[in-house]
């Protein structure tokens, strides 16, 4: 429910060790297994709906709506150029690798063919030989020749540190050190502190604070510390549905009771009283398809993590649409700079320019009315309010 992580090394910390099984060949999502089974709703490919993701991600849906994307008897549009195999390298992203095949990355879930009899086929990793291939006259890619030590006998155990994840985790790394947005309403119910210890206005690295609101927390548990910023109105309703968080530093818990003690093991400003806590890390899938939405998306970028007016390729954008409006991590949007009303001068009055797409953007993160959004392309200058909505 929170959207922090302090370490990049805590989080990598996140990656177990799995043991390898080779998973139905009917599924079309590589990291299948690796997250809970995501509710049921309406698909916009003609193939099985992937799984793998969290179950708060399956949101609203209407009877009326129909997906844009499904294609009846036509093929995926491959891209130009395009390679009949392809070997994985480290660094690669499941993107990456579907710009290689195909036009639109976000059918790949409509290709994607696993081989049953490679060990742990959801899967993808360096050294792996991808092939795009005819199966019943329709082209699809599967993992034609998996890398050798994970054809070895004696190669049970897989590191899932070394899939290839959907998005590059360096992409993300802003979000995780500084990306802190807190849903409305959430603010109130966390941890927060009361005072500094020795009666100090403010604290800093290496002072000891007294907060609330901890509950059973063990000695030792890490904690961020934010202040309240400013709130994030969503322009379609100008409703508030978040606000921004000013990152202070974080702490360990000393002591623990009501109220506890925590140390400031680092500080980038003053720590106060009614900054609010949470928790050091949460988990942020990053193997997931690129796919289009279940449902019929509308929405706007409300911000993005660290400030800019002006946004690029890789950067991190907090969208006005979340969970509830069936948005899923995964889902891949298409970003519209809307056209300008100009007077025609000719004619008489006023005419809207068409909307005029501007770049791609895909969904890492959902909560119930937000979701954080990866730019994974940038054909022109994005900024705050501009739409996102189904691919085109």
């Amino acid at each position: 429910m929170f959207h922090k992580i302090d370490s990049l090394n805590n989080w990598l910390r996140l990656a177990a060790v799995a043991v390898s099984t080779t998973l139905a060949a009917c599924s079309l999502n590589p990291f299948g297994g690796d997250d809970e089974p995501r509710s049921a709703a309406p698909v916009t490919t003609s193939a099985p709906a992937p799984a793998g993701s969290s179950s708060m991600n399956s949101g609203a849906t209407t009877d009326s709506y129909e997906p844009a994307l499904v294609r009846v008897g036509e093929p995926v549009p491959l891209a130009s150029g395009h390679p009949d195999e392809y070997v994985v390298k480290v660094g690669d992203t499941l993107w990456d690798i579907a710009a290689t095949f195909l036009k639109d990355p976000w059918f790949w879930p409509e290709i994607w063919y696993v081989n049953p009899d490679i060990e742990n086929p959801h899967l993808i990793y360096p050294g792996d030989v991808l092939g795009l291939v005819s199966i019943d006259g329709q082209p699809r890619i599967t993992n034609v020749r998996a890398s050798t030590y994970r054809l070895s006998p004696q190669a049970r155990v897989t590191p899932l540190t070394e899939a290839i994840n959907s998005i590059p985790y360096e992409a993300v790394a802003s979000f995780l050190t500084t990306g802190v947005v807190l849903e409305k309403g959430e603010a109130d119910s966390l941890p927060y502190l009361l005072s500094s210890r020795g009666a100090h206005l403010v604290a800093a690295a290496g002072n000891e604070v007294y907060v609330r609101g901890t509950g059973p927390d063990p000695v030792g548990t890490r904690f961020g510390v934010i202040k309240i910023g400013d709130p994030l109105v969503d322009p379609d309703d100008n409703r508030v549905v978040g606000y921004q968080g000013l990152w202070v530093g974080q702490g360990t818990m000393r002591r623990g009771g009501d109220p506890a003690t925590i140390r400031l093991n680092e500080t980038t400003r003053e720590a106060s009283q009614g900054d609010r806590l949470i928790p050091e890390s949460i988990d942020i899938p990053l193997n997931f398809f690129p796919k289009a939405p279940s449902s019929q998306i509308d929405g706007r970028i409300i911000s993005v993590v660290d400030g800019v007016t002006q946004i690029g390729q890789y950067q991190v954008v907090v969208l006005n649409r979340g969970s509830r409006d069936g948005l899923a991590a995964g889902d891949v949007l298409t970003v519209f700079r809307y056209g300008e009303k100009i007077k025609d001068r000719i004619g008489g009055g006023s005419v809207k320019l068409p909307d005029e797409a501007a770049g791609t953007v895909m969904v890492f993160k959902v909560y119930d009315e937000i979701g954080y959004g990866l730019v994974m392309e940038a054909t022109e200058v994005i900024h705050i309010h501009d739409a996102v909505r189904n691919p085109i």
